[in-house]
């Protein structure tokens, strides 16, 4: 059996059973339990309700733009017709490129994290999306990555636009900062959060969307959140 590290054992000591706490109370136990030396990023969890009253169960994809950021770094790839190349350069992109770039894909040459692609590259793209699809990096135009005004769309994803989606058991998760931010920048962005999660739900779901909420840290241990 594994022996759990001191600091381990000092972050149990602020450990809640069994009992919901408020969205403040939580980012605070979450920070003070941030005690490595890197930036842990400071991670939201929910279960949400999958049975629609008709159809099969929902399938939640989506962005959220945090009004304060993630966060968390992204390499982004921009691909683009030869005549944007210029275009693309200024945008802030780490990488860009066209026909060369989709070479590197095809090869699995996947410098990036993120890629942007234009709306007319999505024909030449799409044949390799066997090697992206499984990475999350194939372009896609609800989650913005597929994009008329790159400038934005490269923005967005530097600045605080988080992917969302559930796995088939209704567990949802994503990062809305990082321990270096303040309570008050973490509790926006979590608001912010969760009333965009509550915006998707259908019609077709009766009662409430989200059924549970937690809140922790990269290596803390989670708190469960009830009512503001």
């Amino acid at each position: 059996m594994k022996k759990k590290s001191k600091r381990y054992k000092e972050i149990l000591k602020n450990k809640i059973k069994d009992k919901k706490i408020s969205p403040n109370e939580a980012l605070d136990l979450v920070k003070k339990n941030s005690s490595t030396k890197f930036d842990e990023s400071i991670d939201i969890s929910l279960k949400i309700n999958l049975k629609q009253s008709k159809g099969g169960d929902l399938s939640l994809r989506t962005i959220v733009n945090l009004p304060n950021g993630s966060g968390k770094k992204y390499k982004v790839a921009v691909l683009c017709e030869a005549e944007k190349i210029d275009e693309a350069k200024k945008t802030g992109a780490d990488v860009v490129g066209s026909d060369d770039l989709i070479e590197k894909i095809a090869a699995g040459k996947l410098n990036f994290t993120k890629l942007v692609c234009t709306p007319a590259m999505m024909g030449k793209i799409g044949k390799h999306g066997k090697v992206l699809g499984p990475k999350g990096l194939m372009p896609n135009p609800k989650l913005g990555t597929v994009a008329t005004d790159l400038s934005k769309a490269v923005k967005d994803i530097k600045t605080g636009l988080v992917e969302i989606r559930n796995d088939k058991d209704g567990n949802l998760a994503s990062t809305i900062g990082r321990k270096s931010f303040s309570t008050e920048k973490l509790i926006e962005n979590y608001n912010y959060f969760i009333e965009s999660i509550k915006k998707e739900k259908p019609d077709t779901i009766k009662g409430e969307l989200i059924k549970n909420i937690f809140l922790t840290s990269t290596m803390g241990i989670s708190y469960k959140v009830g009512a503001k």
